[in-house]
């Protein structure tokens, strides 16, 4: 797949190009379903698959005291799709300049001028232009006008639950990974380089790796079964989201306690995806009351995993 950042470095022209756009955020699996149908309708095309999406999102440049927290990261976002089939991520930069386009002035230009589009395909609440003045029903009449064909993508529905960036953030910050992942199609997964803690895990017999999570959105404190990636193999794990109340802790630290491992790991990449929540953050009375409670909690872990076919390499 290839990643460009403007349309020089996408180079000439792409053959028979069947578009999408959108903010990807989290790829769940209704953006799953549309990618998976843009790049059917490629191949049976000859034609390119291509996403477009914009960095940063809209609303961290125009009013970025609503951006929501996002689900992944930029490289996070662009793994994720390249799993879809695509064949090209067009990564624009979004612009006060930008956001001053109308809708017609946006479809005119990137979607016909630059990448001359064949197919474009859109989900059912798209918006586009300044102030978002754009939506399906603009968009399908410039479509007529301007000699392109346009899809609508349905909404995608899971249990009753609609597959939505909104809801999965919702349902992590409440702790509801599972119910999140159900809609992710994965486990949901935080990112970040190994940090050294306080050191106050060892001495209670259950030493912790800790990060810096790069991605916005944080399950709501507590304590999770995880998988955590070291060097890409999956361990499994108890993880706590929280702030350590028990030592006076403000500063909130994800630290993750491998069950099947021994290794010292001053430095490198962790992953750590959300399974199942154990419970909510908790002051306890001292420091042994914790470190039964903690002895529960791995064992909860143990037996979860027990239960859980073994797993599986990362990639």
């Amino acid at each position: 797949m290839r990643v460009a950042r403007s349309f020089e470095e996408l180079g000439g022209a792409l053959p028979v190009p069947v578009l999408t756009i959108g903010n990807f955020d989290g790829v769940h699996r209704a953006h799953q379903r549309l990618l998976a149908r843009v790049t059917k309708e490629a191949r049976a095309r000859r034609g390119t698959a291509v996403a477009m999406t914009f960095e940063p999102h809209p609303v961290k440049v125009l009013a970025p005291e609503r951006a929501a927290a996002r689900l992944t990261t930029l490289e996070q976002k662009l793994k994720l799709l390249e799993t879809t089939g695509l064949d090209a991520v067009l990564v624009l930069p979004f612009t006060l300049e930008l956001s001053r386009w109308s809708p017609r002035q946006f479809v005119e230009e990137f979607v016909c001028r630059r990448l001359r589009t064949e197919v474009l395909y859109v989900g059912a609440n798209f918006r586009f232009g300044h102030r978002q003045a754009g939506d399906v029903a603009l968009l399908g009449a410039l479509a007529r006008e301007l000699g392109f064909a346009l899809k609508v993508f349905p909404r995608v529905v899971v249990r009753g639950q609609t597959a939505s960036s909104t809801l999965i953030r919702h349902l992590i910050s409440e702790g509801k990974v599972e119910a999140a992942a159900r809609l992710l199609g994965r486990s949901y997964a935080l990112t970040g380089n190994i940090q050294a803690g306080a050191g106050r895990g060892a001495p209670l017999g259950f030493p912790t790796l800790n990060f810096a999570p790069e991605q916005e959105c944080l399950p709501a404190r507590g304590v999770y079964i995880t998988e955590t990636l070291v060097d890409d193999e999956p361990f499994p794990a108890a993880t706590n989201v929280g702030v350590r109340p028990t030592f006076g802790g403000e500063r909130l630290v994800v630290e993750s306690h491998l069950l099947n491992f021994s290794r010292q790991v001053p430095a490198g990449r962790l992953e750590v995806r959300f399974l199942k929540r154990l419970r909510g953050e908790k002051k306890f009375p001292s420091t042994e009351t914790l470190r039964r409670q903690i002895a529960r909690d791995v064992a909860h872990a143990r037996r979860f995993f027990a239960r859980r076919r073994p797993l599986a390499r990362a990639g």
